[in-house]
């Protein structure tokens, strides 16, 4: 089976960063598309930004300019560095993955929390 582990999340103070990790471990052959999302009480899950195998990214027009994401395919591993965060990037953030032969995963979500 394939596993995603996230890891980055936290309190941080407006106008403040930090960077999400996510690596996928188990079987897998190769990933697609990998990815993250966002949940805040209320609402319904949103994607933040994905990105494909060869690098190519799509963002939520809410953290263009704001939010990176990258990827290191050697590590199986997803990064979303969040710069200039605002009490309304507060959510639960999932990375997801696009296993080929496999199928999509999601990781257990972590908290980030914007407040001062």
């Amino acid at each position: 089976q394939v596993q995603l582990v996230e890891s980055g999340g936290g309190l941080v103070q407006p106008g403040g960063s930090l960077r999400l990790s996510c690596t996928a471990s188990g079987s897998i052959f190769s990933i697609n598309t990998m990815g993250w999302y966002r949940q805040a009480p209320g609402k319904q899950r949103e994607l933040v930004a994905d990105i494909t195998r060869g690098g190519r990214t799509n963002y939520a027009d809410s953290v263009k300019g704001r939010f990176t994401i990258s990827r290191d395919n050697a590590k199986n591993t997803v990064y979303l560095q969040m710069n200039s965060l605002k009490p309304e990037d507060t959510a639960v953030y999932y990375c997801t993955a696009n296993i080929v032969l496999s199928g999509t995963y999601w990781g257990q979500g972590t908290q980030v929390t914007v407040s001062s």
